[in-house]
């Protein structure tokens, strides 16, 4: 493999990358008079909103009322929709976007690479929910001027899920199912954070992509969840989501666990005959779920328990060292 695409954090394969313009003369006319309908209409004024929400970029979010048609347009935000209990209010999203199993039978409407502006257009939704690491931005301006309102989401730490939950619950009038399920994910949360607490350390190298070798930096909410499993990370100084990095700077870690969230079997193999690291010595190398951690959905926390799970194991096997 020459990259990693961005669809690999939900542990997707590679995708055939639509046409990123519409390319006919039609699709143009069509997104026109959109347009300038949505000239004449004009954009809800701040004095008729009832709901105001603040978005993960910081800008305010304005619905008259609780939004009834709703287009996610990434697979975690299918899932923290639904957990929000807004799942019933989608009425579509994107490829890859299959769960919970509900989610399989709704309309797509693009990729991770291009979405269908007229596809959308055409559903009429009062509200967008959008990735800001994923959704092409020059296409969501588009949506924009229509008059649609955008929620931009950045699920780059724990607490930042829970908080998109609440706010999709808030945006949705669905607080009644959301505030029980952050205050859940809140207590486990800190229940893992007080049972892996003052652990020994375990050196563990979370591998993100094999060819070309990609880890978790700083700034990426695994790296947070290998912290809270009493885990250290030896890359998290490196201030880029999936930096690139050389094998030998992985030998020259010398990690006691090797993980890899993926469902091929055979993700880790190219680590066995590097005797000379902890982890490959004490045959500690995990393939974890590749639904949970690193699509940062509403099963996020199933996936840590797994991580610091085998991180627990590697602690008793090595001693900690």
């Amino acid at each position: 493999m020459s990259g990693m695409p961005r669809a690999a954090w939900h542990g997707q394969s590679r995708v055939p990358r639509p046409l990123r313009r519409a390319g006919t003369a039609t699709r143009s006319q069509v997104l026109g008079a959109l347009l300038l309908a949505a000239l004449f209409v004009g954009l809800l004024p701040i004095a008729q909103a009832s709901i105001s929400v603040r978005d993960d970029t910081g800008k305010l979010v304005l619905l008259a009322h609780p939004a009834q048609r709703i287009v996610a347009l990434s697979p975690q935000l299918v899932e923290l929709s639904y957990a929000a209990g807004a799942g019933s209010k989608l009425i579509a999203t994107v490829q890859h976007a299959d769960a919970p199993s509900a989610a399989r039978k709704l309309p797509r409407v693009g990729d991770a690479f291009a979405l269908n502006l007229e596809a959308i257009a055409s559903l009429k939704p009062d509200l967008i929910l959008a990735w800001k690491s994923g959704t092409p931005p020059r296409q969501i301006d588009t949506l924009q001027r229509l008059g649609i309102p955008v929620y931009w989401s950045q699920t780059d730490s724990l607490q930042a899920i829970a908080n998109t939950v609440r706010r999709i619950g808030e945006l949705a009038g669905t607080d009644a199912v959301a505030s029980p399920w952050v205050r859940d994910f809140d207590a486990r949360m800190a229940a893992l954070r007080a049972r892996y607490a003052r652990q020994a350390p375990v050196r563990v190298f979370y591998q993100v992509w094999g060819d070309p070798l990609m880890t978790v930096g700083g700034p990426q909410l695994i790296n947070q969840a290998i912290d809270l499993c009493g885990g250290v990370n030896p890359f998290a100084a490196l201030p880029l989501l999936a930096p690139s990095i050389s094998r030998e700077a992985v030998i020259a870690a010398d990690p006691q666990l090797i993980v890899a969230a993926s469902s091929n079997a055979d993700a880790l193999d190219a680590w066995t005959r590097d005797s000379e690291v902890s982890a490959v010595r004490h045959r500690q190398l995990v393939l974890l779920n590749p639904h949970q951690l690193p699509r940062m959905g509403a099963q996020v926390l199933d996936g840590v328990a797994q991580l610091c799970a085998a991180i627990a194991r590697t602690r008793s096997i090595d001693g900690g060292r």
